[in-house]
């Protein structure tokens, strides 16, 4: 059976049903890599990476790596990271520079990526016209402080592709924030493995059970193109415990504060200094406060901590933050969970051709007065996730990543079977993925 065909074999993808072949068949990593990331969009790095000039970072997915450059004009540009004259990579991690220096013959070209020098150029004499001897270009879009790059000239725009995602995230200002942390390992999973433990709220109930005395972890997904969310239902009540625990009673005042202070001190993303400051003003609202009551203001005790310490607050309403909801997949391999000054995201990529393996990337961001934001906040990276402090709400999920990719091999495993409420955001992701995989099926 060839390649083509096997894809066809594997079954549909249903809202609670997802075959398991593309998190463990090396013929999945094959086709990815012809039929995935070459024509998705896809992020590559954040603007405050390359502020200035001749900044450059080097994404690298699968076979592919691209050059991500902000040119002398400010605008930014991304070109495929190899010397047109025998093929040699020209950049590598990140840094600054005036030209590309291919380090092989001495080739350089300038940041349009245009030829600058071709040492003995007269020995080809008329055969090197610019346009064949330019780096190749690969499109570029900006949205939310991140840069996206797409290899297929023909694609769709960025903001097509975004859709409704956008307009629903853009009252959040994610382009203002700026790197807190920054982390990377390989995990032992396939990337997406890796990236769907994060892409649902089901797994609180067990692998977080620390939290429920705090929060009611029932969520609802929702897709929206490729893209898709979920978010706690506008009736859960988080500072009372969850349902599971079989009694909700307490003082949701205490138990808001609890939630930030658990979140904060076991994570140190997703809630901040201010929010643990605005829980704790929380006591001075009177006992009989009702829940929402509290909601309102803690809202707005955090805008005032936020505005102590000089950092804006988006313009943001109640309505469009429950319509966010908590945490939004946007296809294929960008994961975040948004709150009005913070953003938490992670990134899976393949490693090499090892279907039980990936490069997993976790970054904090935080919203800064004008003149405080951190510079150069370094990656920690490690090759094994335990050689790396990441606080007991992480390193639970990773107690799960590897265990699931050795699951998935066992004879009686064909399929996983998502919750079609609570997990949309996994199955929506991989009736996606499936699409670009079974193209010429």
């Amino acid at each position: 059976m060839n390649e083509i065909s096997n894809v066809a074999a594997v079954g549909a993808v249903t809202p609670d049903r997802v075959p398991i072949d593309a998190y463990i068949s090396p013929e999945y990593v094959r086709l990815e890599k012809e039929r995935l990331w070459p024509r998705i969009w896809q992020m590559a790095c954040r603007e405050e990476e390359i502020p200035q000039p001749g900044d450059f970072y080097t994404y690298d997915i699968a076979d592919e790596s691209i050059t991500v450059v902000r040119k002398q004009d400010g605008t930014v540009a991304a070109y495929h990271n190899v010397c047109p004259h025998r093929g040699r990579r020209l950049t590598a991690g990140c840094g600054r520079m005036g030209r590309f220096h291919c380090k092989y013959h001495g080739w350089q070209f300038d940041l349009d990526g245009k030829p600058a020098h071709i040492v003995d150029h007269k020995d080809w004499g008329d055969l090197l016209p610019e346009a064949e001897v330019s780096l190749y270009p690969v499109k570029v879009g900006l949205w939310g402080g991140w840069v996206f790059i797409n290899m297929d000239p023909d694609s769709e725009s960025l903001e097509r592709f975004l859709g409704e995602a956008q307009t629903i995230l853009d009252p959040f200002e994610i382009q203002h924030m700026r790197y807190v942390w920054r982390k990377r390992i390989v995990m032992q999973c396939n990337w997406k493995v890796a990236q769907e433990a994060f892409m649902e709220g089901y797994h609180v109930q067990t692998t977080h059970r620390q939290l429920l005395p705090y929060m009611d972890d029932y969520t609802y997904s929702r897709a929206y193109g490729k893209h898709a969310m979920f978010g706690y239902a506008p009736t859960a009540l988080f500072g009372l415990p969850s349902p599971r625990l079989g009694n909700q009673g307490g003082d949701i005042r205490h138990g808001l504060y609890m939630f930030n202070k658990e979140i904060w001190e076991t994570l140190k993303a997703t809630s901040t200094e201010e929010m643990l400051a605005a829980g704790k003003r929380l006591m001075e609202l009177p006992e009989t406060a009702t829940p929402l009551e509290v909601y309102i203001a803690f809202a707005q005790f955090h805008q005032e901590e936020a505005a102590k310490n000089g950092r804006p607050f988006p313009d943001i309403t109640g309505e469009q933050l429950m319509a966010a909801g908590t945490d939004w997949n946007i296809f294929p391999n960008l994961v975040f969970l948004q709150q009005p000054t913070n953003v938490l995201f992670y990134r899976a990529r393949p490693n090499g051709d090892n279907p039980d393996s990936c490069i997993f990337e976790i970054n904090a961001l935080e919203r800064f007065a004008p003149g405080a934001e951190p510079a150069n906040v370094e990656v920690d990276v490690g090759e094994d996730w335990r050689t790396v402090d990441w606080g007991l709400i992480l390193s639970q999920d990773f107690q799960n990543m590897e265990e699931v990719q050795k699951g998935m091999k066992s004879c009686v495993m064909t399929h996983v079977r998502p919750s079609p409420l609570q997990e949309v955001e996994i199955s929506n992701f991989h009736r996606a993925y499936h699409e670009y995989m079974r193209e010429g099926a």
